[in-house]
Protein backbone atom coordinates (compact mmCIF):
# COMPACT_ATOMS: atom_id res chain seq x y z
CA UNK A 1 0.00 0.00 0.00
CA UNK A 2 2.68 2.36 1.21
CA UNK A 3 4.38 1.49 -2.55
CA UNK A 4 1.18 2.39 -4.60
CA UNK A 5 1.22 5.60 -2.35
CA UNK A 6 5.03 6.68 -3.19
CA UNK A 7 4.35 5.68 -7.29
CA UNK A 8 1.23 7.92 -7.22
CA UNK A 9 2.95 10.51 -5.93
CA UNK A 10 6.17 10.44 -8.15
CA UNK A 11 3.99 10.36 -11.21
CA UNK A 12 2.49 13.62 -10.40
CA UNK A 13 6.01 14.75 -10.46
CA UNK A 14 6.28 13.55 -13.65
CA UNK A 15 2.65 15.47 -14.66
CA UNK A 16 3.78 18.39 -13.11
CA UNK A 17 7.19 18.72 -15.24
CA UNK A 18 5.34 18.17 -18.25
CA UNK A 19 3.33 21.32 -17.22
CA UNK A 20 5.97 23.42 -16.44
CA UNK A 21 7.99 22.15 -19.85
CA UNK A 22 5.17 23.81 -21.55
CA UNK A 23 4.20 26.29 -19.69
CA UNK A 24 7.89 27.39 -18.96
CA UNK A 25 8.04 28.62 -23.41
CA UNK A 26 5.30 30.90 -23.01
CA UNK A 27 7.03 32.56 -19.66
CA UNK A 28 10.39 32.96 -21.54
CA UNK A 29 8.61 33.78 -24.88
CA UNK A 30 7.11 36.85 -23.31
CA UNK A 31 10.57 37.94 -21.51
CA UNK A 32 12.00 37.43 -25.14
CA UNK A 33 9.50 40.03 -27.15
CA UNK A 34 11.82 43.13 -26.82
CA UNK A 35 14.87 41.33 -27.86
CA UNK A 36 13.18 39.41 -30.72
CA UNK A 37 11.74 43.03 -31.75
CA UNK A 38 15.44 44.05 -31.97
CA UNK A 39 17.30 40.83 -33.29
CA UNK A 40 14.43 39.65 -35.35
CA UNK A 41 13.00 43.19 -36.65
CA UNK A 42 9.56 41.55 -35.17
CA UNK A 43 7.42 44.49 -35.33
CA UNK A 44 3.71 44.62 -33.21
CA UNK A 45 1.99 42.60 -34.83
CA UNK A 46 5.18 40.27 -35.26
CA UNK A 47 5.40 40.00 -31.79
CA UNK A 48 1.22 39.60 -30.97
CA UNK A 49 1.62 36.60 -33.60
CA UNK A 50 4.77 34.95 -31.76
CA UNK A 51 2.64 34.74 -28.85
CA UNK A 52 -0.72 34.06 -30.38
CA UNK A 53 0.10 31.28 -32.71
CA UNK A 54 0.80 28.87 -29.97
CA UNK A 55 -2.19 29.77 -28.43
CA UNK A 56 -4.67 29.41 -31.59
CA UNK A 57 -3.17 26.32 -32.63
CA UNK A 58 -3.70 25.25 -29.19
CA UNK A 59 -6.78 25.97 -28.75
CA UNK A 60 -8.28 25.05 -32.14
CA UNK A 61 -7.23 20.75 -31.15
CA UNK A 62 -6.96 20.76 -27.36
CA UNK A 63 -10.57 19.78 -27.35
CA UNK A 64 -10.30 17.41 -30.13
CA UNK A 65 -7.24 16.15 -28.45
CA UNK A 66 -8.51 15.10 -25.14
CA UNK A 67 -11.16 13.62 -26.39
CA UNK A 68 -8.93 11.11 -28.53
CA UNK A 69 -6.66 10.87 -25.94
CA UNK A 70 -9.69 9.69 -23.61
CA UNK A 71 -10.06 6.89 -26.58
CA UNK A 72 -7.06 5.75 -27.30
CA UNK A 73 -4.82 5.88 -24.34
CA UNK A 74 -4.15 8.84 -22.34
CA UNK A 75 -0.04 8.56 -21.60
CA UNK A 76 1.03 7.77 -25.35
CA UNK A 77 -1.21 11.20 -26.12
CA UNK A 78 1.20 12.66 -23.57
CA UNK A 79 4.65 10.98 -25.39
CA UNK A 80 2.70 12.16 -28.71
CA UNK A 81 2.22 15.85 -27.52
CA UNK A 82 6.30 15.96 -26.01
CA UNK A 83 7.55 14.52 -29.02
CA UNK A 84 5.70 17.59 -31.30
CA UNK A 85 6.60 19.74 -28.62
CA UNK A 86 10.65 18.71 -28.68
CA UNK A 87 10.82 18.79 -32.53
CA UNK A 88 9.22 22.41 -32.42
CA UNK A 89 11.21 24.33 -29.84
CA UNK A 90 14.11 22.66 -31.05
CA UNK A 91 13.48 24.64 -34.83
CA UNK A 92 12.05 27.57 -32.60
CA UNK A 93 15.73 27.93 -32.06
CA UNK A 94 16.99 28.18 -35.17
CA UNK A 95 14.05 30.83 -36.92
CA UNK A 96 16.20 33.34 -38.98
CA UNK A 97 12.90 35.78 -39.26
CA UNK A 98 9.59 35.81 -37.40
CA UNK A 99 7.81 34.44 -39.81
CA UNK A 100 9.79 31.18 -39.40
CA UNK A 101 9.22 31.40 -35.18
CA UNK A 102 5.58 32.03 -35.61
CA UNK A 103 5.37 28.81 -37.58
CA UNK A 104 7.39 26.61 -34.91
CA UNK A 105 5.07 28.44 -32.44
CA UNK A 106 2.06 27.13 -33.75
CA UNK A 107 3.46 23.42 -34.12
CA UNK A 108 4.86 23.56 -30.29
CA UNK A 109 0.98 24.51 -29.75
CA UNK A 110 -0.58 21.54 -31.47
CA UNK A 111 1.97 19.98 -29.04
CA UNK A 112 0.74 21.27 -26.14
CA UNK A 113 -2.90 21.14 -27.06
CA UNK A 114 -2.20 16.86 -26.79
CA UNK A 115 0.04 17.25 -23.62
CA UNK A 116 -2.22 20.07 -21.26
CA UNK A 117 -5.63 17.83 -21.50
CA UNK A 118 -3.78 14.92 -20.91
CA UNK A 119 -2.28 15.42 -17.64
CA UNK A 120 -5.44 16.67 -16.14
CA UNK A 121 -6.47 13.54 -16.84
CA UNK A 122 -4.29 10.99 -15.63
CA UNK A 123 -5.02 13.20 -12.54
CA UNK A 124 -8.14 12.50 -11.97
CA UNK A 125 -7.80 8.68 -12.85
CA UNK A 126 -4.83 8.52 -10.20
CA UNK A 127 -6.25 10.29 -7.92
CA UNK A 128 -9.88 9.48 -7.33
CA UNK A 129 -10.70 10.64 -4.00
CA UNK A 130 -11.70 14.92 -4.11
CA UNK A 131 -8.94 15.80 -0.90
CA UNK A 132 -6.04 13.86 -2.73
CA UNK A 133 -7.18 15.21 -6.36
CA UNK A 134 -7.17 18.36 -4.39
CA UNK A 135 -3.93 18.19 -3.74
CA UNK A 136 -3.01 16.90 -6.65
CA UNK A 137 -3.98 19.70 -8.98
CA UNK A 138 -3.11 22.15 -6.50
CA UNK A 139 0.55 20.80 -7.20
CA UNK A 140 -0.36 20.76 -10.73
CA UNK A 141 -1.38 24.22 -10.39
CA UNK A 142 2.26 25.40 -8.73
CA UNK A 143 4.22 24.20 -11.10
CA UNK A 144 2.63 26.53 -13.23
CA UNK A 145 2.96 28.97 -11.23
CA UNK A 146 6.77 28.30 -10.81
CA UNK A 147 7.13 28.40 -14.71
CA UNK A 148 5.79 31.87 -14.37
CA UNK A 149 9.62 32.71 -12.51
CA UNK A 150 11.46 30.33 -13.98
CA UNK A 151 10.86 31.11 -17.25
CA UNK A 152 11.83 34.69 -17.33
CA UNK A 153 14.89 33.69 -15.20
CA UNK A 154 16.22 31.23 -17.41
CA UNK A 155 15.29 33.23 -20.68
CA UNK A 156 17.18 35.93 -19.33
CA UNK A 157 20.43 34.30 -18.77
CA UNK A 158 20.77 32.46 -21.92
CA UNK A 159 19.66 35.53 -23.23
CA UNK A 160 22.32 38.00 -21.67
CA UNK A 161 25.15 34.63 -22.12
CA UNK A 162 24.36 33.03 -25.65
CA UNK A 163 21.50 34.08 -27.57
CA UNK A 164 17.89 34.05 -27.78
CA UNK A 165 17.79 30.77 -29.69
CA UNK A 166 19.31 29.05 -26.79
CA UNK A 167 16.19 29.29 -24.93
CA UNK A 168 13.81 27.48 -26.72
CA UNK A 169 16.36 24.25 -26.74
CA UNK A 170 16.55 24.53 -22.75
CA UNK A 171 12.52 23.82 -23.52
CA UNK A 172 13.08 20.49 -25.82
CA UNK A 173 15.71 19.30 -23.50
CA UNK A 174 13.27 19.77 -20.36
CA UNK A 175 10.37 17.88 -22.51
CA UNK A 176 12.80 15.05 -23.53
CA UNK A 177 13.82 14.28 -20.48
CA UNK A 178 9.76 14.41 -19.26
CA UNK A 179 9.80 12.08 -22.04
CA UNK A 180 11.66 9.70 -20.70
CA UNK A 181 10.33 9.65 -17.30
CA UNK A 182 6.61 9.85 -18.69
CA UNK A 183 7.55 6.42 -20.55
CA UNK A 184 9.17 4.95 -17.18
CA UNK A 185 6.33 5.93 -14.77
CA UNK A 186 3.46 7.25 -16.51
CA UNK A 187 0.60 4.32 -16.56
CA UNK A 188 -1.94 4.25 -19.62
CA UNK A 189 -5.28 4.95 -19.10
CA UNK A 190 -8.24 5.21 -21.37
CA UNK A 191 -12.55 5.34 -21.81
CA UNK A 192 -13.16 1.79 -20.49
CA UNK A 193 -16.52 1.91 -22.56
CA UNK A 194 -14.15 3.04 -25.72
CA UNK A 195 -17.21 4.74 -27.34
CA UNK A 196 -17.31 5.44 -31.32
CA UNK A 197 -15.18 8.19 -32.68
CA UNK A 198 -17.03 11.46 -33.28
CA UNK A 199 -15.59 12.41 -36.36
CA UNK A 200 -18.16 15.54 -37.16
CA UNK A 201 -17.53 16.30 -33.50
CA UNK A 202 -13.91 16.85 -33.64
CA UNK A 203 -14.00 18.63 -36.89
CA UNK A 204 -16.37 21.17 -35.76
CA UNK A 205 -14.73 21.77 -32.76
CA UNK A 206 -11.65 22.46 -34.02
CA UNK A 207 -12.99 24.68 -36.70
CA UNK A 208 -15.21 26.67 -34.15
CA UNK A 209 -12.29 27.09 -31.48
CA UNK A 210 -9.96 28.15 -34.25
CA UNK A 211 -12.15 30.40 -36.21
CA UNK A 212 -12.79 31.92 -32.56
CA UNK A 213 -9.35 32.68 -31.58
CA UNK A 214 -8.50 33.80 -35.52
CA UNK A 215 -11.11 36.54 -34.87
CA UNK A 216 -9.39 37.70 -31.78
CA UNK A 217 -6.08 37.89 -33.05
CA UNK A 218 -6.79 39.36 -36.08
CA UNK A 219 -9.52 42.38 -34.46
CA UNK A 220 -7.57 44.58 -33.41
CA UNK A 221 -5.92 45.26 -36.20
CA UNK A 222 -9.08 45.32 -38.44
CA UNK A 223 -11.11 46.75 -36.09
CA UNK A 224 -13.10 45.42 -33.78
CA UNK A 225 -16.84 46.19 -35.61
CA UNK A 226 -15.37 45.98 -39.05
CA UNK A 227 -16.74 43.30 -41.55
CA UNK A 228 -14.08 41.33 -41.61
CA UNK A 229 -14.17 40.91 -37.75
CA UNK A 230 -17.72 40.58 -37.89
CA UNK A 231 -17.92 38.08 -40.65
CA UNK A 232 -14.99 35.89 -38.52
CA UNK A 233 -17.20 36.07 -35.34
CA UNK A 234 -19.90 35.20 -37.08
CA UNK A 235 -18.63 32.52 -38.78
CA UNK A 236 -16.80 31.35 -35.06
CA UNK A 237 -20.24 31.57 -33.98
CA UNK A 238 -22.53 29.54 -36.42
CA UNK A 239 -19.27 26.99 -35.87
CA UNK A 240 -19.85 26.72 -31.86
CA UNK A 241 -23.98 26.77 -32.34
CA UNK A 242 -23.79 23.55 -35.28
CA UNK A 243 -20.87 21.75 -32.74
CA UNK A 244 -23.55 22.49 -29.88
CA UNK A 245 -26.33 20.85 -31.72
CA UNK A 246 -24.44 17.89 -33.26
CA UNK A 247 -23.27 16.99 -29.86
CA UNK A 248 -26.43 17.24 -28.26
CA UNK A 249 -28.33 15.11 -30.45
CA UNK A 250 -25.36 12.33 -31.85
CA UNK A 251 -25.61 9.05 -29.66
CA UNK A 252 -22.01 9.05 -28.16
CA UNK A 253 -20.88 12.75 -28.04
CA UNK A 254 -17.62 13.96 -27.87
CA UNK A 255 -18.85 16.18 -25.34
CA UNK A 256 -21.57 16.28 -23.59
CA UNK A 257 -22.78 19.44 -23.21
CA UNK A 258 -25.23 19.30 -20.74
CA UNK A 259 -21.91 19.29 -18.25
CA UNK A 260 -22.50 23.38 -19.07
CA UNK A 261 -25.75 22.86 -17.18
CA UNK A 262 -24.07 22.47 -14.19
CA UNK A 263 -23.45 25.34 -12.76
CA UNK A 264 -19.99 24.42 -10.82
CA UNK A 265 -18.80 23.27 -14.13
CA UNK A 266 -20.20 26.56 -15.84
CA UNK A 267 -19.20 29.51 -13.28
CA UNK A 268 -16.07 27.92 -12.72
CA UNK A 269 -15.34 27.80 -16.55
CA UNK A 270 -15.71 31.24 -16.60
CA UNK A 271 -13.71 32.00 -13.55
CA UNK A 272 -10.37 30.72 -15.72
CA UNK A 273 -11.10 32.25 -18.87
CA UNK A 274 -11.35 35.73 -16.92
CA UNK A 275 -8.24 35.38 -14.89
CA UNK A 276 -6.40 34.26 -17.81
CA UNK A 277 -7.58 37.21 -20.11
CA UNK A 278 -6.63 39.38 -17.25
CA UNK A 279 -3.10 37.73 -16.90
CA UNK A 280 -1.96 36.94 -20.22
CA UNK A 281 -2.79 40.65 -21.64
CA UNK A 282 -1.01 42.11 -18.22
CA UNK A 283 2.20 40.09 -19.05
CA UNK A 284 2.17 41.26 -22.49
CA UNK A 285 2.57 44.96 -21.21
CA UNK A 286 4.40 44.27 -18.01
CA UNK A 287 7.70 42.36 -19.94
CA UNK A 288 7.82 45.40 -21.70
CA UNK A 289 7.56 48.15 -18.88
CA UNK A 290 10.44 46.68 -16.89
CA UNK A 291 12.85 46.72 -19.86
CA UNK A 292 11.70 50.22 -21.36
CA UNK A 293 10.01 51.74 -18.95
CA UNK A 294 11.99 50.69 -15.71
CA UNK A 295 15.62 49.73 -17.96
CA UNK A 296 15.89 46.19 -16.25
CA UNK A 297 17.61 43.55 -18.20
CA UNK A 298 16.27 40.52 -19.20
CA UNK A 299 17.87 38.48 -16.84
CA UNK A 300 17.22 41.22 -13.91
CA UNK A 301 13.55 41.07 -14.88
CA UNK A 302 13.55 37.95 -15.12
CA UNK A 303 14.86 37.27 -11.48
CA UNK A 304 12.21 40.42 -10.37
CA UNK A 305 9.35 38.46 -11.51
CA UNK A 306 10.11 35.16 -8.65
CA UNK A 307 7.82 36.34 -6.01
CA UNK A 308 4.92 36.44 -8.38
CA UNK A 309 5.65 32.72 -8.92
CA UNK A 310 5.84 32.00 -5.00
CA UNK A 311 2.49 33.74 -4.49
CA UNK A 312 1.22 31.67 -7.33
CA UNK A 313 2.37 28.99 -6.45
CA UNK A 314 1.67 28.85 -2.65
CA UNK A 315 -1.77 29.90 -2.95
CA UNK A 316 -2.55 26.94 -5.86
CA UNK A 317 -0.83 24.84 -2.97
CA UNK A 318 -3.61 26.66 -0.43
CA UNK A 319 -6.42 27.05 -1.91
CA UNK A 320 -7.37 23.80 -3.43
CA UNK A 321 -7.60 22.23 0.20
CA UNK A 322 -9.59 25.59 1.28
CA UNK A 323 -12.25 24.83 -1.53
CA UNK A 324 -12.61 21.35 -0.59
CA UNK A 325 -13.38 22.23 2.72
CA UNK A 326 -15.17 25.70 2.73
CA UNK A 327 -16.68 25.78 -1.23
CA UNK A 328 -15.21 26.66 -4.14
CA UNK A 329 -17.33 30.13 -4.26
CA UNK A 330 -15.44 31.38 -1.19
CA UNK A 331 -11.65 30.65 -2.26
CA UNK A 332 -12.58 31.40 -6.03
CA UNK A 333 -14.56 35.14 -4.95
CA UNK A 334 -11.33 36.09 -2.94
CA UNK A 335 -9.12 34.98 -5.57
CA UNK A 336 -11.03 37.20 -8.03
CA UNK A 337 -10.98 40.22 -5.45
CA UNK A 338 -7.39 39.96 -4.97
CA UNK A 339 -6.83 40.12 -8.40
CA UNK A 340 -9.17 43.48 -8.89
CA UNK A 341 -7.23 45.02 -6.64
CA UNK A 342 -3.50 43.72 -7.98
CA UNK A 343 -4.00 44.99 -11.21
CA UNK A 344 -6.04 48.54 -9.87
CA UNK A 345 -2.64 48.99 -7.94
CA UNK A 346 -0.47 48.11 -11.21
CA UNK A 347 -2.44 51.01 -13.16
CA UNK A 348 -0.99 53.75 -10.91
CA UNK A 349 2.75 52.57 -11.72
CA UNK A 350 4.92 55.35 -13.49
CA UNK A 351 8.50 55.28 -14.29
CA UNK A 352 9.46 55.77 -10.75
CA UNK A 353 7.94 53.05 -9.12
CA UNK A 354 9.70 51.55 -6.70
CA UNK A 355 10.68 47.93 -6.75
CA UNK A 356 8.85 47.30 -3.38
CA UNK A 357 6.13 48.30 -4.91
CA UNK A 358 5.76 46.03 -7.56
CA UNK A 359 6.78 43.16 -5.34
CA UNK A 360 3.54 43.74 -3.59
CA UNK A 361 1.56 44.40 -6.59
CA UNK A 362 2.73 41.06 -8.10
CA UNK A 363 2.59 39.37 -4.99
CA UNK A 364 -1.34 40.00 -4.65
CA UNK A 365 -1.92 39.11 -8.75
CA UNK A 366 -0.03 36.00 -7.58
CA UNK A 367 -2.52 34.96 -5.02
CA UNK A 368 -5.87 35.92 -6.76
CA UNK A 369 -4.37 33.56 -9.60
CA UNK A 370 -3.68 30.48 -7.19
CA UNK A 371 -6.89 30.94 -5.20
CA UNK A 372 -8.86 31.93 -8.60
CA UNK A 373 -7.22 29.11 -11.30
CA UNK A 374 -6.55 25.66 -8.67
CA UNK A 375 -9.79 25.68 -7.17
CA UNK A 376 -11.91 25.94 -10.39
CA UNK A 377 -9.61 23.84 -12.00
CA UNK A 378 -10.60 21.12 -9.02
CA UNK A 379 -14.10 22.02 -9.73
CA UNK A 380 -14.43 21.62 -13.16
CA UNK A 381 -12.41 17.88 -12.99
CA UNK A 382 -14.98 17.27 -10.15
CA UNK A 383 -17.78 17.57 -12.11
CA UNK A 384 -16.44 14.90 -15.19
CA UNK A 385 -16.23 11.06 -15.02
CA UNK A 386 -12.94 9.82 -14.20
CA UNK A 387 -13.51 7.83 -17.85
CA UNK A 388 -14.22 11.19 -19.67
CA UNK A 389 -11.55 13.30 -17.77
CA UNK A 390 -9.52 14.16 -20.57
CA UNK A 391 -12.16 16.09 -22.70
CA UNK A 392 -13.15 17.52 -19.46
CA UNK A 393 -9.16 18.81 -18.70
CA UNK A 394 -9.81 19.59 -22.44
CA UNK A 395 -12.63 22.10 -21.66
CA UNK A 396 -10.28 23.98 -18.85
CA UNK A 397 -7.33 24.12 -21.03
CA UNK A 398 -9.13 25.73 -23.88
CA UNK A 399 -10.93 28.67 -21.38
CA UNK A 400 -7.61 29.48 -20.11
CA UNK A 401 -6.49 29.66 -23.65
CA UNK A 402 -9.46 31.14 -25.02
CA UNK A 403 -9.17 33.79 -22.36
CA UNK A 404 -5.66 34.51 -22.48
CA UNK A 405 -5.75 35.28 -26.32
CA UNK A 406 -8.49 37.42 -25.61
CA UNK A 407 -6.63 39.12 -23.33
CA UNK A 408 -3.69 39.70 -25.25
CA UNK A 409 -5.81 40.97 -28.16
CA UNK A 410 -8.02 43.11 -26.17
CA UNK A 411 -5.68 44.09 -23.56
CA UNK A 412 -2.64 45.00 -26.32
CA UNK A 413 -5.06 46.33 -28.67
CA UNK A 414 -5.93 49.36 -25.87
CA UNK A 415 -2.79 49.51 -24.38
CA UNK A 416 -1.51 50.30 -28.16
CA UNK A 417 -4.37 52.14 -29.00
CA UNK A 418 -3.37 54.87 -26.43
CA UNK A 419 -0.06 54.57 -26.66
CA UNK A 420 -0.40 55.90 -30.00
CA UNK A 421 -3.06 58.52 -29.22
CA UNK A 422 -0.62 60.06 -26.20
CA UNK A 423 2.43 59.89 -28.50
CA UNK A 424 0.97 61.81 -30.86
CA UNK A 425 -0.22 64.53 -28.48
CA UNK A 426 3.84 65.16 -27.88
CA UNK A 427 5.23 64.28 -31.38
CA UNK A 428 4.62 66.51 -34.27
CA UNK A 429 6.71 65.31 -36.82
CA UNK A 430 5.46 62.78 -39.21
CA UNK A 431 8.63 60.98 -40.94
CA UNK A 432 9.85 60.70 -36.04
CA UNK A 433 5.95 59.65 -35.11
CA UNK A 434 4.69 57.23 -37.54
CA UNK A 435 8.17 54.85 -37.24
CA UNK A 436 7.25 55.25 -33.22
CA UNK A 437 4.23 54.67 -33.23
CA UNK A 438 5.10 50.70 -34.13
CA UNK A 439 5.76 50.09 -30.88
CA UNK A 440 7.90 51.66 -27.83
CA UNK A 441 10.54 48.93 -29.10
CA UNK A 442 10.54 51.17 -32.22
CA UNK A 443 10.55 54.43 -30.54
CA UNK A 444 13.74 53.66 -29.03
CA UNK A 445 15.46 52.80 -32.23
CA UNK A 446 13.97 56.15 -34.08
CA UNK A 447 15.55 58.20 -31.26
CA UNK A 448 18.78 56.32 -31.98
CA UNK A 449 18.78 56.92 -35.06
CA UNK A 450 17.70 60.63 -34.90
CA UNK A 451 20.03 61.62 -31.85
CA UNK A 452 16.67 62.87 -30.43
CA UNK A 453 16.55 61.52 -26.25
CA UNK A 454 13.13 63.52 -25.92
CA UNK A 455 11.98 60.70 -27.77
CA UNK A 456 12.62 57.86 -25.53
CA UNK A 457 10.53 60.34 -22.24
CA UNK A 458 7.57 60.73 -24.90
CA UNK A 459 7.58 57.03 -25.93
CA UNK A 460 8.08 56.09 -22.08
CA UNK A 461 4.88 58.13 -20.76
CA UNK A 462 2.84 56.61 -23.18
CA UNK A 463 3.86 53.24 -22.72
CA UNK A 464 2.83 53.80 -19.03
CA UNK A 465 -0.51 55.77 -20.36
CA UNK A 466 -1.45 51.83 -22.31
CA UNK A 467 0.06 50.30 -19.31
CA UNK A 468 -2.56 52.06 -17.06
CA UNK A 469 -5.63 51.79 -19.28
CA UNK A 470 -4.65 47.76 -19.78
CA UNK A 471 -4.93 47.17 -15.97
CA UNK A 472 -7.98 48.79 -15.99
CA UNK A 473 -9.62 46.61 -18.49
CA UNK A 474 -7.92 43.84 -16.65
CA UNK A 475 -8.87 44.75 -13.13
CA UNK A 476 -13.20 45.10 -14.74
CA UNK A 477 -12.93 41.80 -16.34
CA UNK A 478 -11.71 39.81 -12.92
CA UNK A 479 -14.74 42.21 -11.19
CA UNK A 480 -17.18 40.30 -13.93
CA UNK A 481 -15.14 36.88 -13.08
CA UNK A 482 -15.96 37.97 -8.73
CA UNK A 483 -19.81 38.51 -9.94
CA UNK A 484 -20.67 35.88 -12.14
CA UNK A 485 -18.28 33.11 -9.61
CA UNK A 486 -20.50 34.76 -6.17
CA UNK A 487 -23.86 34.49 -8.02
CA UNK A 488 -23.58 30.95 -9.51
CA UNK A 489 -20.70 29.09 -7.61
CA UNK A 490 -22.48 26.90 -5.14
CA UNK A 491 -21.85 28.04 -1.50
CA UNK A 492 -21.68 25.16 0.36
CA UNK A 493 -19.09 21.89 -0.23
CA UNK A 494 -21.89 19.22 -0.15
CA UNK A 495 -23.78 21.13 -2.81
CA UNK A 496 -20.96 20.84 -5.37
CA UNK A 497 -21.49 16.93 -5.24
CA UNK A 498 -25.13 17.65 -6.29
CA UNK A 499 -26.34 17.17 -2.75
CA UNK A 500 -28.20 19.75 -0.47
CA UNK A 501 -26.43 21.14 2.63
CA UNK A 502 -27.92 20.24 5.81
CA UNK A 503 -30.70 22.03 7.57
CA UNK A 504 -29.53 23.61 10.81
CA UNK A 505 -30.15 22.08 13.91
CA UNK A 506 -32.90 23.98 15.14
CA UNK A 507 -34.70 23.83 11.67
CA UNK A 508 -35.32 20.05 12.09
CA UNK A 509 -38.76 19.07 13.42
CA UNK A 510 -38.86 16.47 16.17
CA UNK A 511 -40.60 13.45 14.22
CA UNK A 512 -44.17 12.82 16.25
CA UNK A 513 -44.61 10.49 19.27
CA UNK A 514 -46.35 7.68 18.14
CA UNK A 515 -48.71 6.42 20.62
CA UNK A 516 -50.77 3.05 21.02
CA UNK A 517 -54.16 2.54 20.21
CA UNK A 518 -55.52 0.45 22.58
CA UNK A 519 -53.28 1.42 26.13
CA UNK A 520 -51.99 5.39 25.06
CA UNK A 521 -48.95 4.41 26.04
CA UNK A 522 -46.41 5.81 24.21
CA UNK A 523 -44.39 4.17 21.52
CA UNK A 524 -40.34 4.58 21.52
CA UNK A 525 -38.73 5.75 18.42
CA UNK A 526 -36.70 3.28 16.25
CA UNK A 527 -33.40 2.77 16.67
CA UNK A 528 -32.23 1.44 13.10
CA UNK A 529 -29.20 3.37 11.95
CA UNK A 530 -30.64 5.26 8.42
CA UNK A 531 -28.92 3.19 5.68
CA UNK A 532 -30.19 5.22 2.62
CA UNK A 533 -28.57 6.11 -0.61
CA UNK A 534 -28.61 9.51 0.03
CA UNK A 535 -27.22 9.61 3.90
CA UNK A 536 -24.45 7.49 2.12
CA UNK A 537 -23.37 9.48 -0.35
CA UNK A 538 -23.84 12.33 2.47
CA UNK A 539 -21.24 10.62 5.03
CA UNK A 540 -18.88 10.12 1.67
CA UNK A 541 -19.09 13.72 0.67
CA UNK A 542 -17.94 14.42 4.47
CA UNK A 543 -15.22 12.16 4.62
CA UNK A 544 -13.51 13.87 0.91
CA UNK A 545 -14.19 16.96 2.57
CA UNK A 546 -12.61 16.63 5.71
CA UNK A 547 -10.82 13.16 6.17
Amino acid sequence: MEQRQVNRWLILVVLCLAVFCVMVATMIVNILLPTLNRELDASTKDLLWIVDAFNLVFAAFVLAAGSLSDRFGRKGALMTGLVIYIVASALSAFALNPEMLILWRAVAGLGAAVVFPTTLSIISNVFPNRRERAQAIGMWGAASGASVAVGPIIGGALVEGTEWGAAFLFCAVVATITLGLTALYVPTSRDPSVPRLDYVGLVLSTAALGALVYAIIQAPDRGWGSPASLGDFGAATCLLVAFAIWESHVEQPMLDVRLFANLRFTAASGAVTFSFFALFGFIFLITQYAQFVLGWGVLEAGLRQVPVAIAVAGASLVGTPLAVRLGTKLVVCAGSLFLVGGFYWVSTCTETTTYPTIVGQMMTIGIGMGLTSAPATEAIMGVVPAAKAGIGSAVNDATRELGGTLGVAVIGSVALSTYRSSLGDDITNPAVLEPARESVGAAFAVAEQTGEPSIVGFAQQAFIDGLQLGCWVAAGVCLVGFLLAAIYLPSHPLAEVGLEPPPPADAIAEPEALVCAECGSPIPAPTTPLTSARTVAIATAFADASD
